[in-house]
This record gives structure tokens, sequence and C-alpha cells, in this order.
């Protein structure tokens, strides 16, 4: 037998999940190379970002090295340049510390992820903060503490008012628990700064739809809605955003010209210094700009996640459009999701290699849990609607308990802990932005010339 090299990319749920199952069913198989890309070389948990941004985590706790996760397979480090699925060879940039290389495989599995999805608005791209990764997190909790200290020396009172005002445009599960985390922050961190009282603070969250957290119940929906509303948080529902320019937001209502082509939308304006933006994301550049067939940026599976053009190659996570059979739709960009495709792809890698048949995507959710701020969450789980301090309890079980690794899952129950007995940390980390490397030439793995 031929030496097999299965070359996985990406270091997110997919991609980690992906290769150790991958490492289950080729474990004493030594006639085959499994490889896993990553541009970080760490697994970052993402339904905890929130709670960095607010300070309730710290930083290392919800990032897990990937070298600490993997056993068989071999890790490279790298942002992929390109992908040539007909000549079975994948390449990653090079740069003045590195050189690039070229890998090739046998069988693939691409899990690159999505980034964030301004939908063309270049304003709110040039000055809003996002939530899609570590850096955004730290990054906007040094902008929230930078807005309290200068809050707190402002005479003007209506600068002071856009200070310590923070517009979350999303109202879907970033959105909503990166409002309701902002809110807990900014509320337990004011009394250091005597001249900010809990009137100045404004979270105002905004949502193109006439709902919040579309996919759960209706009254689970309404639940969060009220009690958002109830600690002082503005929801704005049918509003998008127009532009932003770091000092101001332009809104209007989102009319649907089909079913109201009468009614002419409403502009109105929101005076702040902060926009933090989790409405939608978007497949990553290097699959829009590859050679697969892709809609609206998603590659095209078959119902084994397989690309019909490429025999051996597998899309998974945000970047695969895989639809779901029951309901014609393309399958949601979760967790959950992401992970159920992994195995999918993994066994169907093991089955064509050993001659057996492939399975179709078969995923079916087994919940959804969102954390509202202030010991409250809502929950869906087997039909069943849960809502306050039990379901908060319930998300903080069931996420801790999906941690890989037990030395992160002590350290986060150690930082809840301390949350519950002492103030959050209001420190502001100044962190310097280095030029980006430059890309260097490429040079074959095999090239050994130094």
């Amino acid at each position: 037998m031929t030496r097999k090299r299965i070359l996985v990319l990406g270091g997110g749920f997919a991609g980690v999940e992906c290769t150790r199952k991958l490492e289950s069913y080729f474990k004493r198989d030594s006639e085959v190379q499994i490889d896993l890309v990553s541009e970080d070389n760490f697994l970052l948990f993402t339904p905890m970002l929130p709670q960095v941004a607010s300070a309730m985590i710290e930083t290392r706790h919800i990032v897990i090295p990937i070298r600490t996760i993997i056993k068989k397979a071999s890790f490279h480090e790298g942002k992929i340049k390109n992908i040539d699925p007909y000549g079975k060879r994948i390449t990653l940039y090079g740069t003045n510390e590195k050189r690039g290389t070229s890998l090739d495989y046998d069988y693939l599995v691409v899990a690159l992820g999505s980034q964030t999805n301004f939908f063309g608005n270049q304003t709110v791209e040039n000055h809003a903060y996002t939530m899609k990764t570590l850096n955004d997190a730290v990054v906007l909790r040094n902008r929230i503490i930078d807005m309290l200290e200068q809050a707190d020396n402002e005479t003007d009172p209506i600068l002071k008012q856009s200070l310590l005002t923070f517009v979350v445009v999303g109202g879907g599960f970033a959105g909503i628990e990166t409002a309701g985390e902002i809110h807990d922050f900014l509320l337990d961190a004011k009394k250091h700064y005597p001249n900010i009282s809990e009137k100045d603070i404004k979270v105002i969250i905004l949502e193109a739809l006439p709902i919040v957290l579309p996919g759960f119940s209706e009254k689970l929906a309404s639940f969060t809605k009220d009690k958002l509303i109830q600690r002082g948080i503005e929801i704005r529902l049918n509003t998008m955003v127009v532009t932003f320019d770091g000092s101001e937001v332009i809104v209007k209502d989102a009319v649907d010209p089909a079913k109201n082509p009468v009614k002419v939308p409403e502009m109105d304006a929101i005076e702040t210094k902060t926009l933090i933006w989790t409405a939608g994301v978007t497949p990553v550049d290097t699959i829009k700009n590859s050679m697969f067939k892709t809609d609206k940026g998603k590659v095209i599976v078959s119902e084994n996640l397989e690309v019909p053009a490429f025999p051996g190659v597998y899309v998974i996570g945000d970047c695969s459009l895989a639809i779901d059979p029951t309901t014609k739709k393309p399958y949601p960009p979760t967790a959950q999701n992401a992970e159920g495709q992994a195995k999918t792809a993994a066994y169907n890698i093991f089955a064509e290699m050993h001659g057996r048949e492939k399975k179709k995507i078969d995923f079916v959710s087994k919940g959804q849990m969102a954390i509202i701020g202030k010991r409250t969450a809502i929950a869906s789980i087997s039909g069943l609607n849960i809502h306050g301090f039990l379901a908060w309890c319930i998300w903080r079980a069931v996420y801790v308990r999906k941690i890989p690794k037990l030395n992160k899952r002590l350290r986060i129950l150690l930082d809840w802990t301390a949350d519950l007995l002492f103030d959050r940390d209001i420190s502001r980390l100044k962190i310097i932005r280095k030029d980006q490397p430059i890309d260097y030439k490429e040079l074959d793995e095999v090239d050994d010339v130094w």
C-alpha cells in the first residue's frame, strides 16, 4: 500500500474535530499520514469570547494549543496562500521569518471557517469593532476601558454621552451575548469612576429583523428582549446601519419594498464612538478565490460533503454549502454543525480507503443556548424551553465540558468563581500592532536548502 497523506486545513472546531477523528481511525496505520494546517497554533473557544471582552475570563484560558490536542497528526502553522485541487497541492505564505512551503495530499479536508461580513459597507468596516477572533475581544475590552477613562474626565455632556454609548449591531447569538457582557462590565466598573453614573451608560442593540435571536422560540426570544430592556439595554428592531464614521452611526428603518412600497425609510443618528459589528459572517477569501464552485462564497458539496468535481476533497463547517434534506436550507453556521460535519468527513475518508459505503450528512441539533447577562440565560434543549438562572447554570455546565483540556476547564472555573467574589479588572493592556510580514518566496516542503 502506497503511503497516503490526509491534509486538514483549519484549526477551528471543524478542523480539530476532523483531525481527532481521523487519528482514531488511523492510529495504528503507519501508511497514513495526517497533517493539520492552521494560521494560529491554538483552538479558540469562541462561545466565551464575550466573557473575555468583559474581563470575566482571562485571555489565555479560552485558547487550547493544538499540539496538546492532536497525537498522531503533524501540525503546520501558516496562512493558506493557494489551494490547487488539480495538482493536489496547497501552498502556505512565506515571510521574512519563515519559508513558504507546499504540501501535497491524497485527501483534503477544507475547514477554513468564516470571517466577518460587512455586506459591502466600507464605512462600517473601517471604523467598527468586531467579535470574531481573540484579538477582537482584547481590543474591544481595551476600547471599553479607554472610553471609561476619557468619559470620567470629560466636561462636555454631549461628548461624554457619546463616549459612554456602545452600539452592538446584530441581534443574534454573538450580538446579544456581547451586549449583555458589555453592559455587566460597564455597571461593575463604574464604581471606580466617580464622575460616571448608571444613567450615563447606554448600550444599544440594532437588529434589521423584527425579532432578536432568530431560530429560538418566540417565547425565549421575547423573554430575552424583555429582560435586556429591563436591565437598561435599548433594543431597536427593524433597524439597518447606513454609515458609521467613528463618531456617528446613521440608521434607517428596514423597510421591505415588496411588502410596503409606500413607506419611505426614516433616518436617524446615534452619537457613539464605539460600534461593535456582529451582524453576519462570510467564508474566508481563500475559499472565495479558489477553484471550487461556490454559491454566495460557500463551496457546493454533495450529500457526503465531497466536492463533486474533485473526488477526495471534502469541505466542512462555515465554508461548506451543505443542504439539510429536511428543511431544504443550508445547515446553520454553528459549532455543533461544524463538529458533526467533521465526523462525517473523517469517516468518509476512512470508508473510501477501506472500500466501505460513505455516510450522508446526518446532523440533528442538540439544542441552543445563550447567556444574556447577570446570571441569566436561555436554552432550548430536546424541545424544552428554559430561561433564567437554571438556563445559566446549564450553559456553564455544557460549555465548560466542551473545553478539551482539563487544565483550561479548571482555569475557567476559577475565573468564574473569582467573578462572584471580586470586581472585574479594569487595567487597559496597551497592544502595539506590528507591520504584517511580507510574503517571500515559496519553497517545496522537501527543499532542505539553508
